[in-house]
């Protein structure tokens, strides 16, 4: 039977499909599908895989995508993909003929988590999803991303599900400017980012706190390269914790990036394992305060195959209460 936290009724969720072995960006490149096979040789051994629920995705429709993306944007991925476009030609994402599918199934794969926490199936849910999302505005796809899988979820859960007040929090070693700009004037969803700055894409300065109705919500942590420990979890501690505590959430998403961990080619953060299971507890503390423990975890970025195992794994066990 899976494995159940003291006073919850249900255990944690798991989307894999094999299907995201399909989107290949190229030969050598970061983002490749050797990511979705560390993730998923991580989460096979017997210690993980008997406490979790195994949840099958469902595509996003075109609809569905119009809760974030326009309608020229969608027309622009189609057409680039349709001509065979090695990469969009609205920014750095490496595309192949079935990235269109595999895009439309993360977005799913979002939903499916989401309906999966909110409908008291399971607890909690990771949703191991490529390509990764955050970079993608309403109009752009860019960094790796197509389609915006965090913020889609978080419209989703609004608009189905009638949640009040959504917490993204991005642990990515990247701003997450494409959830930031997507949510920048709406005060119903709350978009937290700890980062390495100076970087790509340049954007997550800390006077960057949203605007109109939406201004206070976004509260960004940009920090300089080495940093690790005191600096990231000191920010979840001192600045997210007591925002929340104000905010009160009803469902919090994780956008789960793991470049931030040490070793990692494309961030100079030095997050450890151990670490990544205290952000976990600490998220999870915001949950159970105001949301019923609901959390939804989708995959970023992380592009050490050995780092993004491990640290995938420490977030799974802290999901589940094992550590």
């Amino acid at each position: 039977m899976p494995l159940q936290r003291q006073g919850e009724t249900a255990p944690t969720g798991l989307v894999l499909d094999s299907a995201f072995l399909l989107h290949d960006p190229g030969p050598g490149h970061s983002e490749s599908p050797d990511r979705y096979r560390a993730v998923r040789k991580a989460l096979s051994h017997d210690a993980l895989a008997g406490h979790l629920t195994h949840l099958t995705a469902r595509a996003a429709t075109e609809e569905d995508l119009h809760l974030c993306h326009s309608r020229p944007y969608l027309a622009t991925v189609r057409h680039d993909i349709a001509r065979r476009s090695p990469a969009l030609s609205t920014g750095d994402t490496g595309l192949c003929e079935k990235s269109l599918d595999v895009a439309l199934l993360a977005a799913g794969a979002a939903f499916t988590a989401v309906d999966a926490v909110m409908l008291g199936q399971v607890s909690n849910a990771f949703a191991a999803v490529r390509p990764p999302g955050h970079h993608a505005t309403a109009t752009r796809g860019m960094g790796f991303c197509i389609f915006n899988n965090v913020a889609l979820a978080a419209r989703h859960a609004r608009k189905v599900h009638g949640v009040d007040r959504v917490l993204i929090v991005d642990w990515d070693v990247h701003h997450g400017n494409g959830t930031q700009d997507i949510f920048y004037e709406d005060s119903g969803v709350f978009f937290f980012s700890t980062h390495q700055s100076p970087w790509y894409p340049g954007t997550g300065s800390a006077d960057e706190i949203g605007a109109g109705s939406g201004k206070g919500t976004t509260m960004n942590c940009p920090f300089h390269a080495g940093a690790g420990h005191a600096e990231i979890i000191g920010a979840f501690r001192r600045k997210l914790l007591p925002a929340m505590m104000s905010y009160k959430p009803d469902l919090v998403i994780i956008s789960a990036g793991f470049d931030s961990r040490k070793g990692d080619p494309l961030g100079r953060f030095l997050l450890k394992d151990e670490d990544f299971r205290e952000l976990t507890h600490i998220v999870m503390e915001i949950a159970d305060h105001s949301a019923h423990g609901r959390v939804v975890s989708l995959l970023e970025g992380g592009y050490s195959l050995a780092g993004l195992a491990a640290g995938v794994t420490a977030h799974i066990e802290a999901l589940l209460g094992l550590s």
